[in-house]
């Protein structure tokens, strides 16, 4: 319902001046209040043009008439997060996925057949630090051989049946070096090779299975970079409203057949159609541009896109922990049925919010249909008008500087679950909250550099917006570094603050990206985004 407007008249204003974080948390500081722009009134104040000057993000009453910001945020902001969450669905279940394909390393070269495969010799359970070359390798970086057995091992009686079926593992590590005091062997510690250490897929580097969830992640990102490009020339054409609602349509048939996968080349083929729906990102920039004033246009973009970029994290753990886990234990599905059956929660939720969309939402302040006279241009789409993005050097080197923000963020987050759960051995569960949490950083991350951006512009002009960004690629590179250094010699954990650190820089430099963006060419916004 609307309020009267009395109730606005009668509320005290308190005027705080932080931009940024006022407007975002209280909307300026202050109630808001209807203001007349071509003969409409509306619940928020707004400029000359009809757009927001301020986000109060809980004021979601009123009609599409007398609301369109805040209705165009929340919707514009959980359609982005949809988006990716449907985008990483799979991400986490590459492991569970490549087993359904049966292209583990110890699916397609049984250890008891292939005993010498490299994935194996270089096996090492982190945990229990056992390894799968019992005694060594014969060369531990290019291992091609386990060493053999010891002498007084293998010359050692045999034990009794009792001592048989005990670990030969714990036998081993309690000798340690000093196998001479062997009064007898196991029939498992005569066996220089430990298969038993072995996971229940190896998808180890260098292996099959490792290649397939690689190159799937590749698809899935190539087809962004595809779409993306195009995005704009829609957006110019049909409207945010139109375009993003028909993307979830399309994301929802491609998610949903991701269940049906069923060899290494269409599960390629279906991260590549999966990847087109991270184009969301280019109307989430665009609309936002439309609703929110140039005041405010940094942290609106900023505080969308990364709720938005939400969904890849949200995914990482939801897919496993609420989904496939609870379908596995509680319900009793096989590994290959829950990790299908989870694919059609997140193709469902695409179609609600395409409805919502649809029917709560105006492309403008002002209007139900964007028009290409909002951007002050007077033709729609041409080949010119990426000619003149092109030619522009800011535009050039935004997009090299985006491509080291969220491009970086992007390569992570494809391989982070699989590299947690393989590299440091996480149970499945463990790895996907692990790779969860560079995602999560969104939640204030790209908002921090947003109002960063917003709060330095007002007090060194557009300079301290570019400070903003050289401030943010510096230790975003620093502690990608950091991240580089972190090896299986260390626990886990180290390598998870260096992720934190690391997402907290890289995500807030695509705040203080999209806070540039929109000054970089005003009237080719639509292709400037999403390059």
């Amino acid at each position: 319902a609307i309020l009267p407007q009395a109730f606005f008249d009668s509320r005290p204003r308190l005027r705080l001046h932080f931009p940024g974080v006022c407007s975002f948390l209280l909307g300026a500081g202050r109630f808001c209040s209807t203001v007349d722009v071509a003969s409409q009134q509306y619940v928020c104040q707004v400029d000359a043009t009809g757009k927001a000057t301020e986000m109060p993000l809980y004021r979601i009453w009123g009609s599409k008439e007398r609301n369109p910001h805040i209705r165009a945020f929340w919707l514009n902001t959980l359609s982005f997060f949809l988006a990716f969450l449907g985008w990483y669905a799979l991400a986490p279940l590459g492991v569970y996925v490549t087993a359904s394909l049966k292209v583990c390393e110890n699916q397609l070269y049984p250890p008891a057949e292939f005993p010498k495969r490299k994935a194996y010799l270089k096996f090492k359970n982190v945990d229990k630090q056992l390894f799968y070359c019992r005694y060594g390798k014969n060369d531990n970086k290019n291992p091609t051989e386990c060493k053999d057995v010891p002498a007084t091992i293998a010359k050692a009686p045999l034990c009794g049946a009792n001592a048989a079926s005990a670990s030969s593992g714990a036998i081993v590590s309690n000798l340690g070096a000093n196998t001479s005091a062997v009064a007898c062997a196991t029939t498992q510690m005569k066996n220089k090779y430990n298969p038993s250490v072995l996971p229940k897929c190896v998808c180890t580097a260098g292996t099959e299975c490792k290649g397939v969830i690689d190159n799937a992640g590749i698809a899935g990102v190539a087809s962004t970079i595809f779409s993306r490009s195009i995005f704009g020339s829609l957006l110019e054409r049909f409207g945010p409203v139109n375009v993003q609602s028909g993307l979830l349509v399309y994301g929802s048939i491609v998610v949903a057949s991701a269940s049906l996968i069923s060899a290494p080349w269409n599960f390629a083929l279906i991260r590549f159609l999966i990847g087109v729906v991270g184009a969301a990102f280019v109307t989430c920039q665009f609309w936002s541009y439309l609703m929110f004033s140039k005041n405010i246009v940094g942290t609106a973009n900023a505080v969308a896109a990364g709720w938005g970029n939400l969904g890849g994290g949200f995914a990482q753990f939801f897919m496993v922990k609420a989904l496939v886990e609870p379908f596995i234990k509680t319900h009793g599905m096989t590994d290959d049925l829950a990790w299908r059956v989870s694919m059609l929660i997140p193709a469902g939720c695409y179609l609600i919010c395409a409805v919502a969309i649809q029917t709560l939402c105006w492309d403008t302040p002002n209007g139900r249909r964007f028009h290409i006279s909002e951007l002050g241009k007077t033709n729609s789409f041409s080949v010119k008008d990426y000619v003149e993005v092109l030619k522009d050097p800011r535009a050039l080197i935004m997009i090299y500087q985006y491509g080291c923000c969220f491009g970086a963020e992007l390569a992570l987050n494809n391989v982070l679950p699989t590299h947690f759960q393989t590299y440091f051995q996480m149970k499945s569960g463990d790895a996907a909250l692990a790779a969860s949490s560079m995602g999560l950083m969104n939640f204030f991350s790209r908002a921090v550099g947003g109002i960063a951006s917003d709060w330095l512009n007002k007090r060194f002009g557009f300079r301290g917006r570019i400070w903003a960004q050289f401030i943010c690629l510096f230790f975003e590179a620093l502690f990608l570094f950091l991240l580089g250094r972190c090896s299986d010699e260390h626990p886990w954990w180290y390598a998870l603050l260096a992720l934190l650190a690391f997402s907290l820089f890289c995500e807030a430099c695509c705040g203080t990206s999209y806070s540039v963006v929109p000054f970089v060419n005003a009237k080719q916004v639509a292709i400037v985004s999403p390059s």
